[in-house]
């Protein structure tokens, strides 16, 4: 029997037919690169955290395996400072844990070896003016003393507000305290040049980016503050 081509069930038939095979191939072909995919997202967030800690890979160098050498241990604690069992810090979705109040929040710590000792590195996530910015503060054994800082962002304007994720900006961030005087948390602050306060750990915004700016500052008090305990049980630790 002769199929009659120009019959409109023959081409529904047809156009429900292609949708099928072509529904079907990309399946297959999301299915076989998902695991690359996830690896380098992985890698990706590897080499932030790394990053934070001032190592940075050479080109002949896997972020995987400079990873695992230096990252020795990892875990999670709740705001008392108290580890939470059975949740991998690596997974934990940082942007969704700032939402919550901060006595629900699980708080990851990644323990990182360095030539120049032991530092524990904490992720920040926050708002830009154009969408998240994100990042990890490596802490000095002290709990006190932020060692280093890398920070991105998902849409911040070129050469403004995207200037954050460069090291002339969160170099800035190296040998500052999070705690004051008196011993109470007091973040880090983010000003315009010739706004220095007296008597407080900050470092300059970033020229023409004062929301993005804005942001970080923000960034930094909301996520790390529910730190304190746990950093000053590290504080203790290194004054035996």
């Amino acid at each position: 029997m002769k199929i009659n081509k120009e019959n409109n069930v023959y081409t529904v038939v047809y156009a429900a037919v292609l949708v099928v095979v072509v529904g079907f191939a990309l399946a297959l072909v999301y299915q076989a690169l998902r695991p690359a995919q996830l690896e380098n997202i992985a890698n990706d967030t590897k080499k932030q955290i790394l990053a934070a800690a001032l190592i940075y890979p050479t080109a002949d160098e896997s972020i995987g395996a400079l990873y695992e050498s230096h990252i020795k241990e990892s875990f999670c604690v709740d705001s008392k400072g108290a580890k939470v069992e059975g949740v991998s810090a690596f997974d934990v979705d940082m942007a969704s844990e700032v939402k919550k109040p901060a006595d629900e929040r699980v708080l990851p710590v990644f323990v990182c070896t360095t030539d120049k000792g032991v530092k524990y590195i904490v992720p920040v996530a926050g708002a830009g003016l154009w969408g998240p910015i994100w990042g990890y503060i490596a802490m000095d054994a002290d709990g006190s003393t932020i060692y280093g800082a890398y920070f991105g962002h998902q849409g911040e304007t070129p050469g403004l507000g995207a200037e954050i994720e460069r090291p002339a900006f969160s170099s800035q961030f190296e040998g500052k305290s999070i705690f004051g005087s008196n011993g109470d948390f007091e973040s880090v602050l983010v000003v315009k040049k010739g706004q220095e306060p007296a008597g407080r750990a900050y470092v300059n915004a970033v020229s023409g980016g004062t929301i993005t700016s804005q942001g970080v500052q923000k960034m930094l008090a909301t996520s790390l503050e529910p730190y304190t305990a746990f950093f000053k049980n590290l504080e203790k630790k290194s004054s035996y």
